[in-house]
């Protein structure tokens, strides 16, 4: 069973007491302060302050438009092959190893 949630009041310095809940809800429909034209909810809002699209319609839209990533690319086999198959002509770049373990190229040896 879930429990059912407190309203957070809060006092002030003063001794006031000040429910953020309560104030929260009795100011989402206004415009919030800035360009953004949204209110406190999120809505988008219009000319003149009026809703013009919901912020659930908001949300739906970008979930709906922005589809997670694969965790991982998938690798066709034919290409997976190709991969395996190719060997560096020189894996160690034209470098060898001489007698004291330090590497010098071929044609210095």
């Amino acid at each position: 069973m879930a429990r059912p949630t407190q309203r957070k009041v809060y006092k002030t310095m003063q001794g006031k007491q000040v429910d953020m809940d309560m104030l929260r809800q009795r100011n989402e429909l206004t415009p919030a302060v800035g360009n953004a034209k949204v209110n406190a909810r999120g809505d988008k809002l219009g000319p003149g302050g009026e809703i013009t699209k919901k912020r659930e319609d908001i949300v739906q839209d970008h979930y709906r438009n922005n589809k997670p990533a694969p965790d991982e690319l998938a690798v066709s086999k034919q290409k997976k092959d190709l991969v395996d198959d190719w060997q560096d002509p020189e894996p160690t770049g034209g470098w060898v190893e001489d007698e004291d373990g330090n590497f010098v190229k071929k044609e210095d040896e």
